[in-house]
């Protein structure tokens, strides 16, 4: 159901999801046997929660029991293809990865061919089409935007 769900193409992606989240809860059940006020429970408590929140992976640094409710989904709510259905780049998680796959995706500087890249918090804002991408020129079209100098490109 979460691979239908999420567009999630080959059983190995899942199943490296989940055994990250098990080795994650792990760790927090490890964490949370230590002392309240052990100086290296706090420590280590606020790198993982600062670590899985900049992942985009828990949705506050509150506490250890929000990495106690991980799931398989979170980490396939940050893939690349879904981040593109949230922004509205894309109808569905199926196109999406079409869009991918063809090189029409961008993600910073660099061209995304992967569906599955994990996108950030940070790296979220930088998701854009490619410069030579002809659905960016579409798009453009559409709303009037289109720069003169793109057209001398093309």
């Amino acid at each position: 159901q979460v691979m239908r769900r999420y567009h999630i193409q080959g059983r190995d992606d899942y199943a490296a999801y989940n055994r990250l989240v098990g080795l994650v809860t792990k760790l927090a059940s490890t964490l949370k046997k230590l002392p309240a006020s052990d100086s290296e429970r706090i420590e280590l408590t606020e790198a993982l929660l600062g670590r899985l929140y900049d992942l985009g992976v828990i949705p506050t640094k509150r506490s250890l029991a929000d990495v106690a409710a991980l799931s398989t989904s979170a980490f396939a709510r940050r893939r690349l293809a879904i981040v593109m259905v949230r922004l509205r780049m894309a109808d569905t998680p199926k196109a999406a990865t079409a869009f991918v796959e063809a090189g029409h995706v961008r993600v910073g500087p660099a061209p995304v061919t992967d569906p599955a890249f994990h996108v950030s918090r940070s790296a979220e804002d930088w998701v854009t089409w490619t410069d030579t991408s002809g659905i960016k020129r579409r798009v453009a079209a559409y709303n009037d935007a289109v720069d003169d100098f793109d057209l001398l490109e093309a």
